[in-house]
């Protein structure tokens, strides 16, 4: 093999990675390699141990040939020897930008006889929290109730093995469930068990930054970030709705790291199916992992969510005033912890206990249902009838099949927990019906909710979708 010196390539490269990576990344993988040798269109890299060069093949491989072909002009391949006290005196990281970046392969019996000084190496920092996950958002503080457990199941599967169990995989759910909560102890669990490149983002700020890399004419900088990385977590995906560009380049990440067998995760306040002006190819690969959906805890979960969250806080709250909180409150995760928040405010701030009749007067207006009173029962019908393939004509009509009969009562269902409207006057838009049979409808799926573990789930999506309807009309 022809000695060739790259160094200057090589420099620029690892200068570039350090920029891209950051410190703590950079320094963990890149201070311990060596440049050794040379030869044409190839570089022989020193690594300390096999597992290092294993993990450097695996997850920077592909970057640093990127880097090095932008530089070179051609394909440069890379060789790893397993170096120790061999590499001392060559070439190793440079602490700033590189210079002679303008070395073109000339032969080394060209250069100077004298090898250039080993720089200062730089000590690993020790592994602490992840910059970008909640230390907060761990399963041990995630309570498991029947309506969350498979979720919790598969994203502890998927946090043992990382890459192997439940990829890619969506969890799906409405708002203050618990799914940003939940994605992040998957990330929190890998990054203390393990060690791997883990990237958790919101859809907004992943949009962000691919347009801002556009606009600085760094397309490969972006691409590099997520599509060499371990683990992606992409937090509300529903944001790429819409909007092509980024969903095409979310595509495109997805293959590369499927196809390396990395760990994808993603958030949805909906089933995938439910997602408008999204890619079909990129539909077709969610549905090729597992989807978990979230549903609001039942009574036993709301009392261990306010249990456990007033321990954390140091908070004295009784049962009674838990009891209340959890029977008023029904929605979400988010919203308990919005009330138990003010009690505990409430009684530090006035140096009290917080007692039933205090709760019940300081909660009243969350307490109160949050009914839409400009929402029309119409938009409800039309919106559940389109929902389940039906015509509005069935929905206020006498049909009494039964893929007609459930649709109707469950939109009367809506009609009531959304609106201010009474019983007759629901009845009435559907077709004059008489109030008795309203609420012989509310009851029906009342009853059902406690044995259809998906009727919640259901429910939600319509109220979502008469939300959504509502808001554009």
């Amino acid at each position: 093999m022809t000695d060739l010196d790259y160094t200057g390539f090589w420099n620029t490269t690892l200068t570039q990675l350090r920029n891209d990576l950051g410190e703590e990344e950079f320094s963990g993988w890149f201070t311990d390699l060596r440049y050794l040798r040379a030869g044409e269109n190839l570089i022989v890299i020193g690594v300390p141990s096999t597992f290092h060069r294993d993990k450097v093949k695996a997850r920077y491989q592909n970057a640093i040939k990127t880097r090095l072909k932008e530089l070179a002009g051609k394909d440069i391949a890379l060789e790893f020897e397993l170096a120790g006290d061999k590499a001392e005196n060559s070439p190793s990281v440079p602490e700033t930008a590189a210079g002679g970046s303008g070395h073109t392969g000339q032969k080394k019996g060209n250069l100077p006889s004298k090898a250039p000084e080993k720089l200062p190496q730089i000590e690993k920092p020790e592994k602490g929290r992840h910059p970008n996950l909640r230390d907060d958002y761990t399963f041990d503080n995630y309570i498991m109730g029947e309506n969350n457990k498979f979720a919790v199941m598969v994203a502890k599967g998927i946090s043992d093995k990382p890459g192997i169990n439940y990829n890619p995989c969506l969890i799906y759910g409405g708002v203050g469930l618990g799914k940003t909560h939940l994605m992040q102890a998957i990330g929190n669990k890998i990054h203390e068990t393990g060690d791997y490149k883990i990237i958790y983002t919101t859809a907004e700020n992943f949009l962000n930054e691919f347009v801002q890399s556009i606009k600085e004419n760094k397309p490969n900088s972006f691409k590099n970030k997520f599509r060499y990385t371990d683990v992606l977590l992409i937090d509300d995906i529903h944001f790429f709705q819409e909007k092509e560009g980024i969903q095409e380049e979310l595509f495109h990440t997805y293959n590369t790291l499927l196809s390396s067998k990395k760990q994808l995760v993603f958030t949805c306040d909906r089933p995938i199916t439910e997602l408008k002006k999204f890619s079909e190819r990129l539909l077709s690969r969610f549905v090729e992992g597992i989807s978990v959906d979230l549903r609001p805890p039942q009574y036993e979960e709301r009392c261990a969510i306010l249990k456990l969250t007033a321990e954390k806080r140091g908070a004295n709250i009784s049962d009674e005033v838990i009891d209340v909180i959890s029977k008023n409150i029904s929605s979400n995760v988010r919203d308990l912890k919005s009330a138990l928040n003010i009690l505990i405010a409430y009684s530090e701030l006035m140096g009290q206990s917080v007692t039933v009749e205090i709760a019940q007067q300081r909660l009243r207006d969350t307490f109160i249902s949050p009914r839409q009173a400009n929402l029309s029962i119409e938009t409800i019908q039309r919106v559940a009838a389109d929902y389940f393939g039906l015509t509005i004509k069935d929905m206020t009509g006498k049909k009494r099949s039964q893929n007609i009969v459930f649709p109707r009562q469950l939109a009367m269902y809506v009609a009531r927990e959304m609106t201010e409207f009474s019983t007759t006057e629901i009845g009435q838009v559907f077709g004059g019906r008489d109030h008795t049979t309203v609420m012989h409808s509310i009851e029906k799926i009342k009853g059902q909710l406690l044995t259809d573990s998906t009727l919640d789930s259901t429910i939600e999506s319509l109220k979502r979708l008469v939300k959504e309807f509502s808001s554009k009309s």
